[in-house]
């Protein structure tokens, strides 16, 4: 079986290529096709319509994207959605263009609207006003849902979506500005306690509430998804509400994640707190019960997670130095 993944080299992609790659040296029989951003601008449509015809893959994993967190979606909006949707819609046309039979394309839990029950179920999508602070990203990822269920209805074909929440772990991006919450804590609390900094202020109130899930648990739970049969799938969605949410169905308050990375990363001096910078939706919590049905549920706690990223982290910047 051919796969090409989308996006190998993002922390995800990366994830999802371990995953296969350890199945591959297990002795399943798959050709693993990837591409760098430099061999392969996903945002061409002429160069993805080349790609997909030359290598003609069985199975399209697409798990590339442009993400960022409140401050990159801030600040890049127009970047974020018209390269999102660029990137879905070549990758998903141009596989069914190749005959592509079975996809899996990767979203994120910013689609459901900013006010909606807790925790939030897949048939919440489209129901009310996104967050604004990310509303042109997840304009993107809700085209990718409805691309995907829109060429199953008409072609035929097996597209499936996966909505997770908030994903941490190996090869995330730890930028002071741009990265999400979790790693910027994790750069921030660390260099505090190489540098013995007496205070960290982190942004907003420090009460919302965030759910997070370990990268090796999303590859897993995407592999799932996408090894299920077709009937099986489709008993447990709709044609026209056929995404399925990953997540833990845990949560945590901002300022508690803050005092887990401070544990972890050895800082001991005092946190504090800027009202002044936006909180975002105060709560977000996935309902995962429709994929733990289906057999499926996450496996690595919180803090062991967050102890095993911030490894990862001191070892990347140690080369990288």
């Amino acid at each position: 079986m051919r796969i090409y993944i989308a996006g190998h080299r993002g922390m995800v992609g990366g994830a999802i290529l371990r995953n296969l790659e350890a199945r591959k040296a297990a002795g399943e029989a798959l050709e693993l096709i990837t591409r760098t951003s430099s061999e392969l601008d996903l945002r061409n449509q002429q160069a993805v319509a080349d790609f997909m015809q030359a290598e003609k893959p069985d199975v399209v994993i697409l798990a590339a994207a442009k993400v960022g967190g409140i401050h990159a979606n801030n600040t890049y909006p127009a970047e974020f959605i018209y390269e999102n949707l660029m990137i879905e819609c070549n990758v998903i046309h141009q596989a069914f263009a190749a005959g592509v039979k079975r996809l899996l394309q990767l979203g994120s839990s910013c689609i459901y609207p900013k006010a909606v029950p807790q925790p939030m179920k897949e048939d919440a999508l489209l129901t009310g006003t996104l967050e604004p602070t990310n509303e042109p990203y997840a304009i993107a990822k809700i085209a990718g849902i409805k691309l995907c269920e829109s060429y199953n209805r008409q072609y035929g074909v097996d597209y499936r979506s996966v909505m997770p929440t908030n994903l941490y772990g190996p090869g995330d991006n730890f930028h002071p500005e741009n990265s999400h919450v979790l790693p910027a804590l994790i750069r921030r609390f660390h260099e505090a306690a190489q540098n013995g900094t007496e205070e960290v202020v982190i942004w907003g109130s420090g009460k919302p509430m965030r759910e997070f899930l370990h990268v090796d648990d999303m590859a897993e739970a995407s592999l799932f998804v996408l090894d299920l049969d077709r009937e099986t799938y489709e008993a447990n969605t709709q044609p026209m509400l056929s995404h399925i949410n990953v997540g833990t169905g845990v949560d945590i308050s901002i300022l508690d994640l803050a005092k887990m990375v401070a544990k972890v990363t050895g800082y001991q001096g005092k946190i504090s707190n800027d009202p002044s910078k936006p909180d975002g939706t105060m709560k977000k919590l996935m309902d995962v019960s429709r994929l733990a049905e289906m057999g499926w549920t996450a496996r690595v706690p919180l803090e062991e997670g967050v102890q095993g990223t911030y490894e990862w982290f001191k070892q990347a910047e140690g080369l990288r130095l």
